[in-house]
């Protein structure tokens, strides 16, 4: 069971097959912009998810069946496959989900236990482990690889031709020293400082309708989401002042899985902050991370690091946040913690 401060328990397993169908339009999305690599990462990571489960489960001598039926391995392996690049090698997809299974969740006691989210978790790992697998083998968004293609690449063939680095990597490295020429001459630059990434704003607003229908069915609070794409927004349009070396708003908000880790990362009832206000104040910093670790860090999909920082201060965030309970006068700490 899953217990909120704000609404009543839940049986987990309704919370994730919630969450998993929130999740369907996104991949839809996905699938039909980035080619059924997608898919292809989607189900290794939900079966390497399951056995690590249920290999953790039954080292730990802890019955096997419950757990692996409350869809809460699922929805982690789908998470991460979805945060993965699309052009992704099996083993990259394996190694990320067993990382976040065992180490995200496990290492620390299983489900409820975990301080930090175990698909960030899994992806960080990876993003160190294996930087050049998780920087260059994003599809590009003026492609689509055929079923032969996105095959190769699952097998550890992917093509330079529709595979590549990030929109938000390219503007760091590449399109900040584009002269107004060659900029005018690129499809993909061109069409980000409008806001209109091929294919990414479609999937950013498959994310955002399955998250606003999370809201409806009382799974998760307005606080998260808000508190992190206003973050961004303002953040990004302060510093924007000049649009020929800053990135554009749209592609902070859109490119970088923003509005996906808004709703379904962020969102974690176990990681984050679970007061109200605390979860404002938690997505306030997320976002913050996020702008300077692209900014100025060397990983421009920061989202991920961003999270994990945050995890740490999330029980200091609910303890200065929670709400006083009704009848009772706010406690005074004195010397030494003493009320």
């Amino acid at each position: 069971m899953i217990k909120r401060p704000d609404y009543p328990p839940i049986d987990t397993a309704i919370v994730m097959r919630t969450v998993l169908m929130a999740l369907i339009p996104g991949i839809i999305a996905m699938t039909l912009f980035f080619g059924v690599g997608v898919l292809l990462n989607i189900i290794t990571a939900i079966l390497t998810a399951l056995a690590s489960e249920a290999l953790c489960l039954g080292l730990r001598k802890r019955p096997i069946n419950p757990r692996l039926t409350d869809l809460s391995a699922v929805l982690t392996g789908v998470l991460i496959a979805l945060a993965l690049p699309q052009a992704a090698p099996w083993w990259l997809v394996i190694a990320a989900t067993a990382s976040s299974v065992i180490l995200g969740k496990h290492l620390y006691g299983g489900l409820g236990q975990n301080p930090v989210n175990p698909a960030m978790l899994g992806y960080a790992l990876m993003l160190i482990s294996a930087p050049v697998a998780m920087t260059t083998l994003w599809i590009n968004p003026l492609t689509t690889p055929d079923i032969a293609t996105a095959w190769n690449a699952y097998l550890g063939q992917a093509s330079d031709a529709v595979s590549g680095a990030t929109t938000l990597d390219l503007y760091k490295t590449e399109f900040r020293s584009l002269t107004a020429i060659e900029a005018a001459r690129n499809p993909l630059f061109s069409q980000a400082h409008l806001g209109l990434i091929y294919g990414y704003e479609w999937v950013a607003l498959a994310y955002l309708m399955g998250g606003l229908w999370l809201i409806y069915q009382r799974v998760i609070t307005w606080h998260t989401p808000v508190g992190l794409l206003a973050t961004l927004v303002v953040i990004s349009a302060f510093f924007s002042f000049d649009p020929d070396t800053a990135t554009p708003v749209w592609v902070h908000l859109i490119a970088g899985a923003g509005i996906f880790a808004a709703f379904f990362i962020l969102t974690d009832p176990v990681s984050g902050a679970t007061s109200p206000k605390g979860r404002l104040w938690f997505a306030i910093g997320v976002g913050i991370l996020t702008y300077l670790i692209r900014t100025y860090g060397q990983y421009p999909d920061a989202i991920a690091f961003a999270v994990l920082l945050m995890n740490f201060a999330a029980p200091m965030i609910d303890h200065y946040t929670r709400p006083r309970i009704m009848g009772r006068e706010a406690s005074v700490k004195g010397p030494g913690g003493q009320s």
